[in-house]
C-alpha cells in the first residue's frame, strides 16, 4: 500500500472512532429519581393525603460518548394507577387521595429523535414505585384532627402525629387530649386559632377528642 493510501486509511479509521463521524449520541437507558416515594401514614385517612407531591427527575444514559443528562422535560410521564397518584408532563408526582396501595410511574422516549433525545429506533423507559399507605386507624377507636393553615407557619401536635404543612391530619385514640402548637415562619406572626376547645398563647387545646375535629390557624 502506498503512503498516500495508508494515510487515507488512517484518517477513515480515526473518523469511525469519533462520535461526530457518523454516530449520533444514543439514549440507552432512563433512571427515575427517586426510585420509591411513599405518601401518607397508617393513622392518616387516605383522602387527607390528597395534594402531597414530589418532583421526579429522569436521567438519561447515553453512549457515543458515555454521558448522563437530565431529560425530565423530554420524556413522556405516565402513572399506571391514577387513583393512587398522578404525574404531570413535567414529572410532578401527586397523591390523589382516592386509593391506597402501590403503583408504577414511567418515563419514556418513544421516537427516534425527540428534541435533543436520540433513542436510535428504540423505546426507552425508566420506572419508579409510588406507595400510598392504607389507613389502619386505632383498634381501640379513634378520631381525626385535621388542621388547615392560612399564611406562613407550621403546626405540630402533642401527642405526635401532626407536623403541618407536611402532615396536617392524624388519628388519635378517643378521649385523648390533643395540643396543637402554631409556629410562625420568619417574617410572619401568629394570628388566631379556630375550632379549639380553648386557646393558650399559640396553643390550640382539645381537651378530650371524642369525634373528628377540624381546626384552623391564621398566620399574619
Amino acid at each position: 500500500m502506498t503512503r498516500k493510501w495508508r494515510g487515507l486509511a488512517l484518517v477513515c479509521a480515526t473518523a469511525i472512532m469519533m462520535p461526530s463521524c457518523g454516530h449520533d449520541q444514543q439514549l440507552v437507558s432512563i433512571a427515575v429519581e427517586p426510585t420509591i416515594e411513599t405518601f401518607g401514614a397508617p393513622n392518616v385517612p387516605v383522602n387527607l393525603d390528597a395534594g402531597l407531591n414530589v418532583q421526579l427527575r429522569a436521567l438519561g444514559s447515553y453512549i457515543h460518548p458515555p454521558v448522563t443528562k437530565d431529560v425530565t422535560n423530554q420524556v413522556t410521564w405516565v402513572s399506571n394507577t391514577p387513583g393512587i397518584a398522578t404525574v404531570s408532563s413535567s414529572g410532578l408526582l401527586t397523591a390523589t387521595g382516592q386509593d391506597c396501595g402501590t403503583g408504577l410511574v414511567s418515563a419514556t422516549v418513544t421516537t427516534n429523535n425527540e428534541g435533543t433525545v436520540h433513542s436510535k429506533g428504540a423505546i426507552v423507559t425508566g420506572t419508579m414505585t409510588v406507595n400510598v399507605v392504607c389507613f389502619i386507624g386505632n383498634s381501640g377507636g379513634g378520631a381525626a384532627v385535621t388542621v388547615s393553615v392560612t399564611g406562613n407557619g407550621s403546626v405540630t401536635s402533642s401527642p405526635a402525629g401532626i407536623n403541618c404543612p407536611t402532615v396536617c391530619a392524624a388519628i388519635f385514640a378517643t378521649g385523648t387530649p390533643v395540643t396543637l402548637t402554631a409556629t410562625p415562619n420568619a417574617g410572619s406572626s401568629f394570628g388566631s386559632w379556630s375550632g379549639c376547645d380553648s386557646v393558650s398563647g399559640t396553643n390550640c387545646i382539645i381537651s378530650s377528642l371524642t369525634s373528628n375535629r377540624a381546626v384552623a390557624v391564621i398566620f399574619n
